[in-house]
C-alpha cells in the first residue's frame, strides 16, 4: 500500500461506503437484497515518509444511511419503501443512542499489487471488536476495501418480518471505494 506521504482528510467527495445486505429465511423471496450508502462520513489517513500507512480513523454517521437500491423481492422498491427501510435500519442499529460507527486501524499489512490488509477496531452500537479489511489498488491512487460485519457480534439483532420468516442475514458486506490520487497535506508523519 505505497501512498504519497502526508496527512489526508477525506469523505464522500473522495469515495463511497456501501453496505450490502442479503435476505434470509423461509420468505426470503419476498424481501430485497439492499445496497445502502453512508451519505455522511469522514476519514483521516497519515502516511509515513516511506509511503506506508501509519494511522487511519473513519467515522460514519448512522443517521445518514440512504437505501440506493434493492434487488429481488416480489415487487420493485419505491422511494417511500427506501425511506422506510432507512428508518428501520437506523432503529435496528440504535442510531439514536449510538449515532456513529468508528473504525481505528491498529495494523497495516502490505500485500501484492499495492493492496494489503488493514486490521483495526470497529465500534458499532456501543460495542467494539476487531475488524479486518482487505484492500486492493484498482488504479493509480484508487483503492477498494472490503469486509464483512456480523451484526450479532455487536449486539445487533438483524431485522425480521412475517414472524421471523423473512430476515436480513447476519453478515453485512461493507465496500469502501477511495480516491487518494490527490496530493496529501505535506506534514511529516513519523
Amino acid at each position: 500500500m505505497a501512498i504519497e506521504p502526508g496527512r489526508r482528510e477525506f469523505g464522500p467527495g473522495q469515495g463511497r461506503i456501501t453496505l450490502l445486505t442479503a435476505r434470509d429465511g423461509l420468505a426470503a423471496q419476498a424481501g430485497h437484497d439492499l445496497t445502502i450508502e453512508a451519505a455522511r462520513w469522514s476519514g483521516q489517513l497519515a502516511v509515513s515518509d516511506a509511503g506506508s500507512p501509519a494511522e487511519l480513523q473513519v467515522r460514519v454517521d448512522l443517521g445518514a444511511l440512504v437505501v440506493r437500491e434493492g434487488s429481488g423481492g416480489l415487487k420493485p422498491l419505491t422511494d417511500r419503501d427506501k425511506r422506510e427501510i432507512a428508518v428501520t435500519a437506523r432503529k435496528t442499529l440504535r442510531a439514536d443512542r449510538y449515532p456513529e460507527a468508528t473504525f481505528t486501524a491498529t495494523d497495516f499489512e502490505p500485500g501484492a499489487n499495492g493492496g494489503g490488509t488493514i486490521v483495526g477496531t470497529l465500534t458499532l452500537a456501543g460495542r467494539s471488536g476487531s475488524q479486518r479489511l482487505n484492500v486492493s489498488e484498482t488504479g493509480p491512487g484508487l483503492y477498494r476495501a472490503t469486509t464483512t460485519v456480523r451484526q450479532t457480534d455487536f449486539g445487533i439483532k438483524p431485522y425480521t418480518a412475517f414472524l421471523g420468516s423473512l430476515k436480513v442475514a447476519d453478515a453485512v458486506r461493507v465496500d469502501v471505494e477511495l480516491d487518494l490520487s490527490r496530493p496529501a497535506q505535506q506534514e511529516a508523519v513519523a
